[in-house]
């Protein structure tokens, strides 16, 4: 617990200097999906035998819930990207501070929980400020399914005395609730069919372990899901899905400034809706099994309009490092963000390197073809900081950004892969009167 502390505290008081201007080439491979990786490790408190995930990415929010497992008894053993996880130890020890409020997914505990113990008190989400993230579908489930759900001084209290299956219907495609209801679902008594179900990959990665672990779960990745509660859960050896998010990020910055840049251990399905906007642009793309080649030197990028979705539409996370490729355009392009009202905040500190766009509700208009100055910019949240990222690798001299705790929370090892591809990246620590100036602003 210490040492994540420490790494936390370290990586604020760092900052990410990028050279830009230089071309990308050579191979990139893609971590574990940090958006699965966040559900999977609070599902194994669910069995009752040791679990092992492989192929996990080593970034703060993974160290964290490490941290939230071992709190409530689990032993917990983390190297190399395997985590090995004993929950027969755990208590339904109350979480409602401390490190669950740096999560933004620590909604995952409530819901595993709740289907092992029969209660849990978990403080409410942290992470990234992107506007509210209601979970209001979330408790709609819980309550279906038997348990009293209250919110006292900015903790959520469950309690059951039994959970027993129901059919439930989700007012919103939501990500979050339909993993949560099916955490909490697989040991209820009796049959739980959740509607209008989210279809995104982290889902099937999620199911898949709770089936390895012996639950009974069909139609996931459909809007339906139907699972059939089971006496116990036992535990398993499961593999991680590649991070379709990171890979995205990659291929944005291989768009922007690469020669010849390869995607290593990617699922070009999960992909589908970045590589068509991609090749919309103009960027030609070649794909195989597991990896796709991005093909630069392009004269001129085209413009385009795009809007995120839900699965299988644009992705969101992916919302804010278009917002810098497109800078690049020849014309006007505009950015619409249907799940995140608040996730524009990267619009004012790509302006100040010299970017010509502003922000008109729930879209950004963004005039193309202006080149980028390298500046001093600050990440305000995890896909803001990869939006930057990009921008500093486009831009002419230096790029220095501040707010690496956010950064750190998905992406592993970045600028070992960057440097890597032959990007001129490194940290420096901030200096006494660089960190009064962060305090003071």
């Amino acid at each position: 617990m210490i040492i994540s502390y420490l790494l936390r505290k370290e990586t604020i008081m760092e900052k990410l200097n990028i050279a830009g201007g230089d071309p990308l080439n050579g191979t990139v491979h893609i971590s574990g999906a940090k958006n699965s990786a966040v559900a999977l490790i609070p599902a194994t408190i669910l069995a009752h035998s040791p679990v092992t995930i492989e192929g996990l990415p080593h970034i703060s929010d993974i160290l964290t819930l490490r941290d939230l497992l071992r709190e409530i008894g689990g032993n917990v053993h983390f190297e190399k990207g395997e985590m090995v996880i004993d929950p027969k130890p755990m208590i339904s020890m109350p979480l409602p501070n401390g490190k669950v409020k740096q999560l933004r997914a620590s909604y995952y505990l409530m819901g595993a929980m709740l289907g092992r113990f029969k209660k849990a008190v978990i403080g409410l989400p942290g992470g990234c400020h992107l506007g509210p993230r209601p979970i209001d579908q979330h408790i709609k489930g819980f309550e279906a399914l038997g348990a009293e759900v209250t919110n006292e001084q900015g903790a959520i209290y469950l309690r059951a005395e039994q959970l027993k299956g129901a059919r439930i219907y989700l007012d919103v495609v939501s990500v979050g609730a339909t993993i949560n209801i099916m955490l909490a679902a697989v040991l209820a008594k009796g049959k739980t069919v959740i509607e209008n179900a989210a279809k995104e990959p982290e889902i099937i990665d999620v199911a898949t372990l709770l089936t390895s672990m012996g639950a009974k779960i069909k139609g996931a990745g459909t809007d339906v899901i139907r699972i059939e509660g089971v006496e116990s859960l036992h535990g398993c050896r499961h593999s991680i899905i590649p991070d379709r998010i990171e890979a995205g990020t990659f291929m944005i910055a291989a768009a922007a400034m690469g020669q010849e840049v390869l995607i290593d251990n990617v699922i070009p399905t999960h992909l589908e809706s970045v590589i068509a906007k991609l090749r919309e642009m103009g960027i030609r793309i070649e794909e195989s099994s597991d990896q796709l080649l991005m093909v630069g030197g392009q004269k001129e990028l085209k413009p385009v309009d795009l809007k995120t979705l839900v699965y299988p539409g644009f992705p969101t996370d992916l919302q804010q490092p278009m917002t810098s490729l497109l800078t690049k355009a020849n014309g006007t392009s505009v950015v619409t963000d249907t799940i995140y009202s608040a996730r524009f905040k990267h619009i004012d500190e790509l302006r100040r390197m010299g970017a010509a766009m502003k922000v008109e509700g729930r879209s950004a208009i963004i005039t193309g073809s202006a080149a980028l100055q390298g500046a001093k910019v600050k990440a305000s949240d995890l896909r803001a900081g990869a939006c930057l990222v990009i921008a500093g690798l486009m831009a002419e001299g230096i790029t220095e950004i501040t707010g690496l705790e956010h950064l750190d929370r998905g992406y592993s090892q970045i600028e070992e892969k960057l440097s890597n591809l032959g990007a001129v990246v490194w940290r420096e620590k901030l200096t006494d009167q660089e960190l009064e100036q962060m305090q003071n602003s």
